[in-house]
């Protein structure tokens, strides 16, 4: 799979496209909007300018890379694409009348695919004439930088196609792994309590947005705490991904959005991208420091630590992915400090269950429940 078509030049379309032409392949790169896909191609420049200047490229490979990107005007130029990605906004209808339109251009041997976080691959294909030819691509961002691919077989797809797609990933240097197709594959459903656990204990007014942040940061290591992370990522992009999750897990509490992240993407506090979200990124803005609380931190971090290790084990039973690709997926996908799996026999499942076990006898809400695997953990 040489020739490679991208759908779609923000963010993710031009991360997407600097993998592949980095990897020698040639790259076809259209979006509808074409101010977008100059406006990133001369990111890329600068980007690919900086790097040269630290010496991690040289000037050659830099124009090479530039010079495999093609921009593109109409999807008719996808002809003799080999593969196609997409990577537009995450919206279901948009996306199938797009897949329609590529199928009528590109060859009966195109692998067609989705970059999408959480919309259904079987869903996304079904409408298709050759569906099993469809498949997910879930790139992170930012896609140069970090490792993780999920490569997603919807239930149309056909049996070689991941393994195929897999390949191809570990040429371009990535690391993928491989999901069922459910909600939020195995990061976005996994990670779902990173934020919504957080985002419940600043509603219920038990910690700061900075008190969390500093308590994960502290006591588990992350590079980033939830909010941070919700305000790096987009408030109202997180926002959606848990919506969805939500709704295609038919409405179950485990999910259920926040209405403070609601309540915020409507007043487009979105994060960094709007200069403000849980924090002020103006440059006068000066950051709070939080009130440090050694009982309270260990309190936000427990009920944190225990919901993702329990959705780790309930994903674990479900065989959603194999032991070394859940944990794979966790730390090389969202930069976890280890594996969930591993965390929580280092804890002690036992607690782990103490811990939700205490949250729904205050609550009594099903939100607390515990995976049926999490006491023969």
């Amino acid at each position: 799979m040489k020739n490679i078509g991208i759908i779609g030049s923000g963010t993710m379309g031009i991360g997407i496209a600097q993998v592949a032409a980095s990897s020698g392949c040639k790259v076809y790169l259209y979006d509808a909007n074409i101010a977008q896909t100059e406006k990133s191609l001369g990111a890329l420049r600068s980007t690919l300018a900086k790097l040269v200047n630290k010496q991690k490229i040289t000037q050659e490979e830099s124009d090479g890379i530039i010079g495999r990107i093609v921009s593109c005007v109409s999807l008719s130029e996808f002809k003799n694409c080999d593969l196609v990605i997409e990577a537009i906004i995450e919206n279901a209808e948009i996306k199938k009348k797009v897949f329609a339109e590529v199928e009528s251009t590109v060859s009966e041997n195109c692998i067609i695919s989705s970059n999408t976080s959480s919309i259904s691959i079987t869903s996304l294909s079904a409408d298709l004439q050759h569906p099993e030819r469809f498949i997910g691509i879930h790139f992170f961002n930012p896609a140069p930088l970090m490792p993780l691919v999920e490569i997603i077989p919807g239930l149309l797809t056909k049996k070689s196609l991941d393994f195929e797609i897999s390949e191809l990933m570990k040429s371009w240097k990535k690391i993928p792994v491989i999901a069922k197709d459910i909600p939020g594959f195995i990061v976005n459903r996994i990670a779902r309590p990173f934020y919504g656990e957080a985002l419940r204990i600043v509603e219920e007014n038990i910690a700061t947005p900075e008190q969390v942040d500093d308590a994960m940061r502290t006591l588990g290591n992350f590079r980033m705490g939830p909010f941070e992370l919700m305000d790096l990522i987009g408030i109202d992009v997180n926002f959606a991904v848990t919506t969805t999750v939500y709704k295609d897990y038919f409405h179950d509490p485990k999910y259920k959005p926040s209405l403070l992240q609601q309540r915020m993407s409507e007043a487009r506090l979105l994060g960094k991208k709007t200069g403000k979200g849980f924090y002020d990124y103006a440059e006068s803005a000066a950051k709070p420091e939080p009130l440090k609380d050694e009982k309270l931190y260990k309190e936000v971090f427990m009920r944190i630590i225990s919901m993702l290790i329990n959705e780790a084990v309930e994903a674990k039973r479900l065989k959603i992915a194999s032991d070394e690709d859940l944990e794979m997926a966790m730390q090389k996908g969202v930069n976890y400090p280890k594996g969930l799996l591993a965390w929580g026999a280092e804890i002690g499942y036992d607690k782990v269950s103490d811990t939700l076990q205490n949250l729904y006898n205050k609550y009594q809400e099903e939100r607390y429940r515990q995976s049926p695997a999490l006491q023969k953990a």
